[in-house]
C-alpha cells in the first residue's frame, strides 16, 4: 500500500473522527458513562480521547474497506 492510499485513508477518517467527536458530546455527558453498569474511572479528557481514538479507527476501517472494495481485480 502506498503513501498516498495511507494518506487518503488517515486524513478523511480524522476529519470525521473529529466531527464525530463533536456531536457526540454535544448531547452525551462523558461523566455519565458507564461500562457494565460501572462508572467509568476516567477524566474527562481520558473518555474524549479514548473516544476520538476509536471514532477514528472505525472510520479508517470504513476507508479502507471501500478503498479496497473499489480495485479492480488484477490489483487485488
Amino acid at each position: 500500500m502506498s503513501q498516498r492510499s495511507i494518506l487518503s485513508i488517515a486524513w478523511p477518517a480524522f476529519l470525521i473522527a473529529g466531527a464525530l467527536e463533536m456531536f457526540v458530546f454535544v448531547l452525551f455527558d462523558p461523566q455519565d458513562a458507564h461500562w457494565l453498569g460501572q462508572p467509568i474511572e476516567l477524566s474527562r479528557q481520558g473518555i474524549y480521547s479514548i473516544s476520538f481514538f476509536a471514532f477514528w479507527v472505525l472510520a479508517m476501517a470504513s476507508s479502507s474497506l471501500t478503498l479496497f472494495l473499489s480495485q479492480d481485480k488484477p490489483e487485488i
